[in-house]
C-alpha cells in the first residue's frame, strides 16, 4: 500500500507519543475507518513507538519537535509536531485523535469544501465563542507550518495567550479555518450523555447524524464501557453515586456530582474494535 500516489488515496494521520494510549488505540482506530470509508485509504501513525501496532498501519517517526512544551498550561501541544513537514506524506489529510468513535461514513470529510481550506470541529464548550476543536481536523501538510515557528519563539507565552491549541490554530491558521457541518461529530459528555437525572436511568445513546465521536477531557472510551466519568472514578451502582452525594463520599460539587454520572455503554465495543 505504500507505493499508492497520495493525490489517489485519502489520508488519515494520528499521532501516538509517550504512554498514555496503547497500540490497541491505533489498531482500533485503523479498524473503524475501514469499515466506514471508501477505499482506498492510507492510516499514518506518527509515533515514538510502533510495537503492536497493525501491519497496514503506515508509520512514521514523530516529526522534529526543537522546542520546549509549555509545562504550566493544559493542552495537547505536542500535536504541533504536525503542523510542518511530514516527510513523505504530502497533500490533504485528515487527523483524528486516537479516542475518537466513529459512528458513520468518513467519506464526506474529504470532500466537503476546498482541499485547501483548514477544517475544524466546532468547540461546543464554548457556544459563544467561535473556537475550534482539533479531535478531528482536515488539512493540506505544510499548510500550518507558520504556527510553528510562532510557538517556537515563544512556547510557554503562547500557550498561556491562547491556553489550548486549537484555540492557538483557530485564530492563526494561514487563510482562517472553517467548521465541519454541525451534527456530523458529536461530543461524548455534551451530547451522548443524558441530563441529570436521565442520566441515572439511561445509558449514553448515538445521535442520529453523527459520523464521528470525541471524548474530550479525561473520559475516554474504555471509561464509557465501564461507567466512569473519568480514569480514576470507579463505577458505582445509581444508588450508591446517589447516596454518595450526601453523605460526604462526593469529591466535587453537588451539581457536578450528580451530573458526573454515566451508565456502562453497552455499545462501545461494537464500534471501538479492530
Amino acid at each position: 500500500m505504500d507505493d499508492v500516489p497520495s493525490g489517489e488515496i485519502k489520508q488519515i494521520i494520528c499521532i501516538k507519543w509517550g504512554t498514555k494510549f496503547g497500540p490497541e488505540y491505533v489498531n482500533r482506530l485503523h479498524g473503524m475507518v475501514s469499515r466506514n470509508i471508501t477505499p482506498p485509504f492510507r492510516l499514518f501513525c506518527f509515533t515514538d513507538d510502533a510495537d503492536g501496532l497493525h501491519p497496514d498501519i503506515a508509520v512514521r517517526p514523530l516529526p522534529e519537535f526543537d522546542y520546549v512544551a509549555p509545562v504550566n498550561t493544559r493542552g495537547k501541544w505536542p500535536k504541533s509536531r504536525l503542523w510542518g513537514d511530514l516527510g513523505d506524506v504530502t497533500g490533504v489529510v485528515l487527523f483524528l485523535d486516537l479516542d475518537v468513535l466513529i459512528t458513520g461514513s468518513i467519506d464526506p470529510f474529504f470532500s466537503y469544501g476546498d482541499p485547501d481550506d483548514t477544517i475544524l470541529g466546532r468547540n461546543p464548550n464554548t457556544p459563544f465563542e467561535k473556537l475550534g476543536q482539533t479531535s478531528v481536523y482536515r488539512m493540506r501538510v505544510g499548510n500550518l507550518k507558520p504556527l510553528q515557528q510562532i510557538f517556537r519563539d515563544d512556547p510557554q507565552g503562547v500557550a498561556d495567550t491562547y491556553r489550548y491549541e486549537q484555540r492557538f490554530v483557530t485564530r492563526n491558521a494561514p487563510g482562517g479555518v472553517k467548521f465541519w457541518p454541525r451534527g456530523w461529530l458529536a461530543h461524548f459528555r455534551m451530547h451522548c450523555v443524558p441530563v441529570f437525572p436521565l442520566n441515572y436511568v439511561r445509558e449514553a445513546r448515538i445521535p442520529p447524524k453523527s459520523r464521528i465521536i470525541i471524548f474530550a477531557g479525561a473520559l475516554n472510551p474504555p471509561d464509557a464501557r465501564a461507567g466512569r466519568w473519568d480514569e480514576g472514578d470507579n463505577h458505582r451502582p445509581a444508588l450508591d453515586h446517589l447516596r454518595a452525594a450526601f453523605d460526604g463520599r462526593r469529591r466535587e460539587s453537588l451539581s457536578k456530582h450528580l451530573r458526573h454520572y454515566l451508565r456502562p455503554v453497552s455499545w462501545i465495543d461494537r464500534i471501538w474494535r479492530e
